[in-house]
């Protein structure tokens, strides 16, 4: 057991314990060099039963695991040290408090934050399930969820996670936790759509106050709570349907749902009917119209016209909205969207909106003009440097405003960085497995990220930092994201981290007074020394399996 002041491996001064396991014991500790804290797991090498053995390999394996993630929401490894007798993992330390404890403190909490929350764990869900192989977390309640200060979440505690693979159902033996786990887990066989189930449970106790490990027969949310609204409660329904084939097929689906519960409820599908009715109706009233109508034409459209200028000259991006309605075949109203998005701290929810926006109105749009073309590039670049998520998440909001970017008529400036765009987002969104790809794929995808590079380092206009940058950090992620295999297909670790060092050193030469540039910039900073130790970490996993005849 590490004392206070112990410093471990040099570096790593203990300042003080915040728990502790069976086999384990997690310390605050500071890192010297670096000034910053992270939290330290201490496993001690017993050597003795059997028993000791395993738990100390699940703890191992736990590391290892998550050394190959990356997401907002997960802890990262940072570090692990064996010094023979104790093994000491180095992760990060998560300030805030376990929704646990906020359950037993405050009660029940609001549905529109336990949305706010649902979203980001089908995120973090889906990340882990598209991993090759998919990585089923099996443990998700709300003791498992840190809350943060700032209101972002992070799952904890992998250590009955396991990747599944599909040849092999009867994958574990491990429960999770009674109430909350499935009911084909504790017959030793889980999937992805596990994850689902116990997150369904996890909403129903945060919005209810009543705790599944009591044994209560389920019941509707509604039930003990009339004013939750009709789609949170189908959406909870349906994620913890007994029979797994009935709930949703994949954390995607459920996400798409959270974001649109009003499209799921009876009263939505109601009102589209009488919306029909409606429409019948006034269409005939309109043949009666059409003279009346045509004398107010002219004075109506100078109103419009007054109106839409009006709403796209003000700083409030309401009124943006409001001008899209008015007119949305003009992208004017979209672009100081955009703007806004990039000027402010928005959020996922609002960057959404912008792109929903855009996407309901596109038959208005004509992708044919060059300003559509460069407002579909500009979208996709915003989900890229803007979203809060995996960078697949990342990929799969930008990758259709890419690729009607890249694929329109039109010519404009930018029509080349859309196309490295969408080739980005059509190799990391592809149905086939990432580890099918070729060495010959990852060459001339990083020739077309070359292409669309020097192309934007010859431009001087207002925006071409931000080109720069934006396009810099989207392949970093691209790197770190597809560092096993890079490695599988046999490009050199020494080729991969060059490639990464010149991407940086790309950054750090650009200078910028606009603020979301140089946002990204100190994003790109803060990582990339994470990024550096995550790639040699899988490219070491790569080059073990390879040694005891894996891979």
């Amino acid at each position: 057991m590490a004392r206070i002041g112990t410093v471990i491996d040099g570096k790593y001064e203990v300042l003080k314990e915040i728990g502790r396991g069976g086999m384990s014991i997690v310390y605050l500790a500071m890192d010297r060099r670096l000034n910053k804290q992270w939290a330290v797991k201490e496993i001690r090498k017993k050597g003795g039963g059997g028993d000791d053995a395993l738990v100390i390999n699940s703890l191992i394996a736990e590391a290892d695991m998550m050394k190959k993630l990356d997401h907002p929401a997960l802890p990262r490894i940072v570090d692990i040290i064996d010094s023979g007798v104790t093994i000491y993992i180095v992760m990060d330390y998560i300030e805030g408090e376990s929704l646990d404890k906020i359950l037993s403190e405050y009660g029940a909490q609001p549905e529109e934050v336990v949305i706010g929350w649902a979203r980001q764990l089908a995120d973090v869900l889906s990340y882990l399930h598209g991993q090759k192989p998919p990585i089923v977390y099996r443990d998700m309640k709300p003791a498992n969820v840190m809350l943060k200060p700032e209101g972002n979440i992070k799952i904890i505690d992998f250590g009955i996670a396991r990747e599944y693979k599909e040849q092999n159902l009867a994958d574990t033996t491990v429960l999770g936790t009674r109430g909350y786990a499935p009911p084909e887990q504790y017959g030793g066989r889980t999937d992805p759509r596990s994850d689902i189930f116990a997150l369904g449970m996890t909403l129903h106790h945060l919005l209810t106050g009543i705790d599944p490990r009591r044994g209560e027969p389920y019941a509707p949310v509604r039930q003990y709570n009339p004013e939750l609204s009709e789609g949170i409660e189908r959406i909870i329904d349906r994620c913890v349907e007994p029979a797994v084939e009935n709930r949703y097929p994949s954390c995607a689906d459920l996400l798409y749902d959270l974001e649109h519960p009003q499209l799921i409820t009876r009263g939505y599908r109601k009102r589209q009917r009488m919306k029909l009715a409606a429409f019948l109706t006034c269409a005939s009233l309109a043949l009666v119209l059409a003279a009346a109508g045509s004398v107010l034409h002219f004075t109506a459209k100078s109103l419009s016209n007054r109106d839409y200028d009006g709403n796209i000259a003000s700083s409030d991006p309401e009124r943006y909205y409001a001008a899209v309605e008015i007119y949305p075949e003009r992208t004017a109203a979209y672009e100081q969207l955009i703007e806004y998005c990039k000027n402010h701290e928005t959020g996922n929810d609002e960057i959404m909106r912008v792109g929903n926006a855009i996407e309901n109105h596109a038959a208005a749009l004509n992708p044919a003009r060059p300003e559509t073309a460069a407002l579909y590039y500009e979208m996709g670049r915003l989900y890229f440097s803007r979203w809060e998520g995996s960078f697949r998440s990342r990929a799969v909001n930008a990758a259709n405003f890419f690729q009607a970017a890249a694929e329109s008529e039109a010519e404009f400036d930018k029509k080349e960085a859309a196309v490295c765009y969408d080739l980005i987002c059509r190799f990391i969104t592809s149905q086939s497995a990432a580890s099918e790809h070729s060495l010959e794929d990852y060459r001339a995808l990083f020739e077309e990220i070359d292409r669309a590079a020097a192309v934007m380092e010859e431009a001087s206009d207002g925006e071409a930092n931000y080109d720069r940058i934006s396009l810099y950090y989207a392949a970093l992620l691209l790197i770190h994201d597809q560092a096993e295999y890079m490695a599988g297909v046999g490009i050199d670790r020494e080729t991969v981290l060059g490639r990464m060092e010149a991407l940086y050193k790309k950054t750090e030469a650009i200078t910028s007074t606009l603020t979301y540039v140089n946002d990204l910039k100190a994003e790109i900073t803060e990582t990339f020394d994470s990024f550096v130790v995550s790639i040699s970490a899988k490219y070491s996993e790569v080059e073990k399996r390879r040694g005891t005849g894996g891979g």
